[in-house]
């Protein structure tokens, strides 16, 4: 596929940026400021790599108004060079554009409802009143399960399986090897044997979310798991059945959440983190990575459990060092309690 190629002055415009320069500088592409090379547009986001910026070969730079400052080199200036970035990252997307059509190797189900409009890849399978909404891309081997329903303007990767009843919101993107309304983990104990419980509900996801590749995503047991309107999950995350996550909430890889737990809007919750089932978490709220949430969180804010990052060696002293906590806690106690039983302007030094 050809490069394309825009002026200058052209990407100001999109961005309703302050150009700097030569309105006539052709861009073909985008790069970090240490990789950028002659016709190729760059960006500082983040002040550890402005020791960058004077040796950038880049043919122009996104900067806020202060790093414009003293910078010699052509510059698109805006309040958000990131947000400028990602804008411009989709004019220049090699991903290919899918063509409307079905593959003859499809299978596709009599009574499945698919828009003219939409693309359905080589081997990809479409059950029973399914229904797939206008400008849908489904990519090779996906499975579309009964009765699912995709809204326009969604882009499957290669091999996501929908499961039967999964109700997809529109605009919604989702990568390679996820799976969507997989049976929810539930059984039932009787004297050491387990008898499964049939998942009966569904999974709802809302407009504008992306799932990542190999997220999993349960069906609820009796209503819907719910997905709320743009959330953004990682790859490799488990969302168990009857999870609920609100709007605009975004979750880093290799996350668990288990079953029935609540999160809230414009969350933000850093790889790794496990929840435990049945917990509310408030909007507004940031999770470090690994953190075990164990309880309720009712209020916006950062949180984190777990140690930090030491030497090995310093990490074992402290790791014996918490295995004496307990003993220490009785010991204070009793502390506290010989001290407190001294008289008033007594010598406590002696009691103790």
């Amino acid at each position: 596929m050809a490069a394309l190629v825009f002026t200058l002055g052209q990407l100001a415009e999109r961005l309703g940026a302050t150009l700097r320069g030569s309105e006539d500088t052709p861009i073909s592409g985008l790069a970090t400021l240490q990789e950028a090379g002659p016709g190729q547009l760059s960006f500082l986001a983040n002040p550890q790599y402005r020791k960058f910026l004077g040796d950038t070969k880049a043919a122009a730079v996104l900067l806020t108004a202060a790093d414009a400052e003293g910078h010699v080199g052509d510059a698109l200036v805006v309040a958000n060079p990131y947000l400028a970035y990602a804008e411009l990252s989709h004019l220049f997307d090699p991903k290919p554009k899918a063509q409307p059509g079905i593959h003859p190797t499809a299978l596709v189900a009599d009574d499945a409802r698919v828009d003219p409009s939409a693309s359905v890849g080589a081997y990809v399978v479409i059950e029973s009143g399914a229904q797939i909404g206008a400008g849908v891309s489904l990519g090779a081997h996906c499975v579309v399960g009964a009765r699912t329903v995709i809204g326009e303007g969604g882009w499957l990767a290669p091999r996501v399986t929908l499961y039967h009843d999964v109700k997809i919101g529109k605009r919604v993107v989702i990568q390679s090897g996820a799976v969507i309304g997989g049976e929810g983990f539930g059984f039932a104990n009787e004297k050491g044997v387990w008898q499964k419980i049939a998942q009966i509900g569904g999974v709802t996801l809302g407009d504008d979310v992306e799932v990542g590749a190999n997220t999993t995503i349960d069906r609820g047991a009796l209503s819907d798991t719910l997905i709320g309107n743009g959330v953004k999950l990682d790859n490799q995350i488990m969302i168990a059945h009857n999870v609920q996550v609100g709007d605009n909430t975004a979750m880093a890889g290799c996350c668990g959440i288990s079953g029935s737990t609540k999160i809230g809007r414009n969350c933000m919750i850093a790889g790794g983190v496990g929840m435990v089932g049945h917990i509310e978490v408030c909007d507004n709220v940031f999770v470090t990575g690994m953190t075990m949430v164990t309880r309720n969180i009712t209020e916006p804010g950062a949180y984190s459990s777990g140690t930090a990052m030491q030497p090995a060696a310093d990490w074992k002293k402290s790791a014996a060092r918490i295995r004496q906590l307990d003993d220490m806690a009785r010991r204070l106690l009793q502390l506290e309690k010989r001290l407190a039983a001294v008289t008033p302007g007594g010598d406590a030094s002696s009691e103790a």
